[in-house]
This record gives C-alpha cells, structure tokens and sequence, in this order.
C-alpha cells in the first residue's frame, strides 16, 4: 500500500500512455488537430477585432494626450507596434512556418494592399 501512495502519479502516467497508445485509428489525433487549429483560428479573429477596437480608442485617448501636451510617445509607440504586430500576425505566421497557413488569420496587411 505505500508503493502505491508514493508511486501514483506514475502509475497514472504509465496507464495513461498505455490507454493512448492502444487506441483505435478513428481517434486519430488529425481530427483533434484540424478541430483545434479551426477554433484557435475563430478566437483569435474575434480577439483580434477587439483589440483594434480597443486599440483605436487608445489611439484617439493619446491623440487628446498630444493636443494638451501630456503625450508619452513610448506608450504611443508601444501601442502602435503592438497594433502592427497583431495586423501583420498571419504573414508573420507564414514566415516562421514557411507554410500559409497564416493565411486563414486574415492579415490585415495583405488585405489592405489589394
């Protein structure tokens, strides 16, 4: 009974791959993949429409900011980095993986040079 008490996140771990290693091709983890890559996909478009929305408005505070003489243009440039960064996220993402996968993100740059 003690061997069991200290040994039983290992014997959890041991019977955990046993159970995924006899698994059956239909749950294959391709579909698990293709399902996960869409929805990360999903998330990230509609978080990424958020922040520019967000982003505007942090825009438009900072752009109050400069007409009374109180900007603070490393917050400026932060955001405006950020904000280039987030609409180049799917050629960046083509780049590093030399895929296209990026592509499904929408990039904003791609678009807009259409």
């Amino acid at each position: 009974m003690r061997f069991i008490k200290k040994n039983l996140c290992t014997i959890l771990c041991l019977a955990l791959f046993v159970v995924l290693g006899t698994t059956d091709a239909a749950f294959a983890a391709v579909d698990l993949v293709d399902t996960a890559q869409g929805k990360a996909v999903a998330v990230f478009k509609a978080v990424k429409s958020i922040i520019f929305i967000v982003g505007g408005f942090g825009l438009v505070v900072l752009a109050f900011m400069a007409i009374f003489g109180k900007l603070d243009w490393k917050k400026f440039s932060m955001l405006a980095v950020g904000l280039a960064i987030l609409a180049a996220a799917g050629s960046i993402v083509d780049y590093a993986t030399g895929d296209s996968e990026g592509a499904q993100l929408g990039d904003t740059f791609s678009q807009s040079a259409q």
